[in-house]
């Protein structure tokens, strides 16, 4: 699960969606004091405090917070996750690499899954990393004949969940807000925490509307019910934090 990268290809749609959610807002209390586009663009470019930002994020209202689009990519990252954060379509869309027209003969990459980078690092000598990557060699090879024989297409049904690939996520404010709430929970996979984690942290540098959007049991109580992971985050919700403690093997790695 190293060498996964995210990055945030607008920042500024991030400030930008900020600054609509305070005008927004503000509009629906000063609507009496625009007659004109100036009135308007006055407000629209009113300054605001952190403070302000904060007691709009906890409105229940997420209407003023759909108001632009952030688009993030994420590198390396499996088509397991690509499987996993695809299932949210409200307010979101999704480009990924095709395993119909991509062809990975003597390229494709795969992801190590957490558990084995853990494991192989508090037990010296076991090498399961190699043999979760010889399986996945394995399949890479069977794969590269199929493609000569049938093609790409069909010779995708072959690759693993765990090939590295590509994906562009473009969604409103709010949205990434829930994405990050309910895929950083410990119900989810490691991997699908880790990079919902990792956006999170370049959004909380990039606004406080952020600042509070972490797993629930974080922000109150868990909506899981009895399926519950019984392992609620006992650090503060802050993802560079959680990062740090959670995946300490691979953040120490990939500095």
């Amino acid at each position: 699960m190293n060498k996964i990268e995210v990055k945030i290809l607008n920042p500024k749609a991030v400030g930008e969606a900020e600054n609509m959610m305070v005008a927004m807002a503000r509009l629906t209390q000063r609507g009496h004091n625009i007659s004109n586009m100036n009135d308007f663009l006055e407000l629209l470019n009113k300054p605001y405090s952190d403070k302000l930002v904060d007691s709009m994020v906890s409105l229940p209202h997420p209407t003023i917070q759909k108001f632009g689009i952030i688009n993030v990519a994420v590198v390396g990252a499996s088509r397991r996750f690509l499987a996993q954060i695809t299932r949210h379509q409200n307010e979101v869309k999704f480009m990924s690499g095709s395993l119909q027209y991509s062809d990975y003969s003597g390229r494709a990459q795969f992801v190590v899954p957490y558990e084995i980078i853990k494991y192989d690092n508090e037990n010296p000598g076991k090498h399961v990393t190699d043999f979760y990557l010889d399986g996945c060699l394995r399949d890479l090879h069977e794969y590269e004949d199929l493609v000569e024989l049938v093609g790409r297409d069909a010779a995708g049904y072959k690759m693993p969940q765990g090939l590295r690939n590509v994906l562009l996520i473009s969604a409103t404010p709010y949205q990434l807000k829930h994405m990050i709430r309910q895929r950083t929970c410990n119900r989810n996979t490691l991997e699908t925490q880790y990079v919902m984690l990792l956006i999170w942290e370049q959004l909380w540098e990039l606004s406080n509307m952020y600042h509070n959007c972490g797993p629930f049991c974080t922000t109150g109580a868990c909506q899981e019910g009895k399926m519950w992971c019984g392992k609620p985050y006992s650090i503060l919700p802050k993802p560079t934090l959680i990062l740090n403690d959670r995946f300490k093997y691979i953040r120490e790695a990939d500095k």
